[in-house]
């Protein structure tokens, strides 16, 4: 049976975790109040700044679970870290699709955002467990 995790290590993941959300509230709060009053001259900055919160939701919360696979380092980390990806990404896409929450209309730049989102957060991921198992090495 693996030992319980001690109170600096729970701390410092709930620490981390708690900071990646209060990233998320203000990225978002920056990105209404600024940036998409400021930047909707044209198509593209409209697309951007429209599908900016979806895809900041989608690596931010995916990156609470690379958090603690990172710092605990479980047998199938790699998989939970892959299925929360993939978890963040279908349910925000179900959002989209059947506007059950924040999104009240249909774009599909909001999908191509969530996609993005999870796709960089196990990317993420993945070049920080290489640089942490290259680090052992040396």
């Amino acid at each position: 049976m693996k030992p319980r995790i001690d109170k600096k290590t729970a701390l410092k993941i709930i620490g981390i975790n708690l900071t990646l959300f209060l990233l998320l509230v203000v990225l978002i709060y920056i990105n209404k109040t600024y940036f998409r009053p400021t930047f909707n001259e044209t198509r593209l900055e409209q697309i951007l700044t429209g599908s900016f919160p979806t895809f900041i939701a989608a690596f931010l919360i995916s990156l609470f679970a690379v958090n603690p696979v990172l710092i605990k380092k479980p047998r199938l980390g790699r998989l939970l870290v892959y299925l929360a990806s993939l978890g963040t990404m279908t349910v925000l896409i179900l959002d989209e699709l059947e506007s059950i929450g924040a999104s009240k209309q249909y774009d599909i730049y909001d999908i191509v955002g969530s996609i993005l989102g999870a796709l960089l957060a196990v990317l993420t991921f993945e070049y920080l467990n290489y640089r942490q198992k290259r680090k052992k090495e040396i």
